[in-house]
């Protein structure tokens, strides 16, 4: 009887809330960080378009457990075009995204790594939590970070646009950077976090000169890779991702910078920005599959520390060379 009754409540909710988000034509965004029925579990049903967001099998993000990687020989190393570029960085209301400039004439191209195709880079998301025990997206064994950067891509071969990939079979590149608290930042990034203060509300933006996005990644060639999806609305499943082997590191300025950020107006602030990551999705079948190699007799000596030592993992496997 109880469950019956909470079924009721719950879908009686349920019909208010798509009954007033068509009439006020409020976005999804409105509804991230709310209690009660809104957040991402509840995606698939508001809007009967992004019912994969519920029941889709190959979702994203998901928690990347060490012991359980399949090392692919034939996966090659990730290249990424090294020029800088212009674009503009913005303050969605939901998310922090810096966008490539549409004039733009040399595109980055991402080749290599796990793809088939030549993707051109389109935007950069960045999440994060407000507070350090939490913000990324992929968790590793359980663990997750302050923040997360995705480098997006779309195929440039069997595409036109950003738009029409997206929801296209091998359409979409994601490249997951995970952030970590360090007393120095990474260049690039400091070159995105230099304008914050000038997007503290929802719809600002702002111009950002000769970024390098190569620049962004860390130091090594190892990394993880599964497919996936967008992890917003309509939740397409046509993302390729790439988890880089080594975080970068963020400091504790930038991330309060972050935290400040606000997702209405300045009439109107609303609710901080930040925690504007969704939670891991069930993995079900899928292969994630890496670059390491994790027979070490073949490399005597020569381990180095890889992220999840740096990180405290539990996984003494997951060893970069």
């Amino acid at each position: 009887m109880h469950s019956f009754l909470g079924v009721a409540v719950v879908s009686a909710l349920l019909q208010i809330l798509v009954s007033y988000t068509a009439v006020s034509g409020v976005s999804w965004e409105e509804w991230w960080t709310y209690d009660g029925i809104s957040g991402p579990a509840f995606w698939g049903l508001i809007n009967p378009e992004w019912s994969l967001c519920n029941k889709g099998r190959r979702q994203s993000p998901v928690n990347l457990e060490p012991d359980q990687l399949l090392f692919d020989p034939n996966l090659r190393f990730l290249h990424i075009d090294k020029h800088r570029i212009n674009g503009l960085i913005s303050n969605t209301g939901h998310s922090v995204i810096f966008t490539v400039e549409n004039e733009t004439r040399h595109h980055i191209n991402i080749t290599g790594g796990p793809l088939s195709y030549k993707y051109q880079f389109h935007e950069i998301h960045i999440h994060y939590g407000l507070h350090d025990q939490f913000g990324s997206e992929h968790a590793i064994n359980g663990y997750t970070f302050p923040a997360e950067i995705q480098i997006f891509g779309f195929n440039s071969q069997l595409y036109s646009n950003f738009s029409e990939a997206l929801h296209k079979a091998q359409g979409i590149v994601s490249i997951s950077l995970l952030l970590q608290l360090g007393d120095l930042s990474n260049p690039e990034l400091r070159v995105l976090t230099e304008e914050l203060e000038n997007i503290k509300y929802g719809g600002a933006e702002m111009l950002v000169n000769k970024l390098s996005v190569r620049g962004l990644l860390p130091d090594t060639d190892y990394y993880m890779t599964y497919d996936g999806s967008t992890t917003a609305p309509a939740c397409y499943e046509t993302v390729t991702w790439i988890i880089v082997n080594k975080p970068i590191y963020i400091t504790k300025q930038q991330l309060h910078g972050l935290r400040r950020l606000m997702q209405g107006d300045a009439r109107h602030p609303k609710a901080p920005l930040g925690n504007n990551f969704r939670p891991p999705q069930p993995l079900y079948h899928r292969a994630v599959r890496t670059n390491i190699d994790f027979d070490l007799s073949k490399y005597p000596g020569k381990t180095c520390p890889s992220m999840h030592r740096d990180m405290h993992y539990k996984a003494k496997s997951w060893t970069q060379y």
